[in-house]
């Protein structure tokens, strides 16, 4: 089985990237969605986020109100740093769980989605890692018309992250998608047809 880590910033098109892998025949692994089952209620995490940063984290139902996490984080490096170490190991223990269930069934190519999969340190994880990139100056519009960002927050979302230039240190294939929807299946099937030829 092939692992490819596919990572970029906000708004660079990871999903869409990833859904042209899933329709070319890749199976997917989601981080985020993992993250949000790496602490419900009843796992180590949960009871971890709760000691950590208090019972008022925890909504009407029993589980992590993700709203009120993050307002105690957010703007806090060394709350958000406390979170990372508590939910982050959850998330890759439950990845690399996905990824033996894949690799029983003789999958031919897993892609592991995650926005912090080089902060995390995934990269172990994956045999190859593809970034998908888009300028600051697309991020912020998209930001804006999607998200209905100001610019300031916009920026602060930009700034918050890796530059496109720190993650290319660790990309073994960069996917720009600065243009069309077109342009961009264009340039997936160019790196999943390269993959083919290299991996056979």
């Amino acid at each position: 089985m092939r692992v490819i880590g596919l990572t970029g910033g906000i708004a660079s098109g990871k999903s869409l990237v990833s859904e042209q892998l899933a329709a070319r025949g890749a199976v997917l692994i989601d981080a985020d969605k993992v993250g949000h089952a790496a602490y419900l209620k009843g796992t180590q995490a949960f009871d971890e986020v709760v000691a950590a940063f208090g019972e008022d984290v925890v909504g009407a139902d029993g589980e992590v109100d993700r709203k009120a996490l993050g307002g105690k984080v957010f703007a806090d490096p060394e709350a958000r740093r406390k979170l990372e170490s508590i939910v982050w190991p959850a998330i890759r223990s439950m990845v690399e769980d996905q990824l033996e269930v894949l690799r029983a069934k003789d999958t031919g190519v897993a892609i592991l989605e995650a926005a912090i999969l080089i902060e995390a340190e995934w990269q172990p994880l994956t045999d190859e890692v593809w970034l998908v990139t888009v300028s600051p100056e697309t991020a912020r519009q998209r930001l804006f018309e999607r998200n209905g960002l100001s610019a300031e927050q916009a920026e602060s979302r930009i700034r918050a992250q890796l530059t496109n230039e720190k993650r290319r240190e660790y990309a073994d294939v960069e996917i720009e998608n600065d243009g069309t929807l077109e342009e961009l299946s264009a340039s997936v099937s160019d790196a999943w047809e390269d993959l083919a030829a290299r991996t056979g």
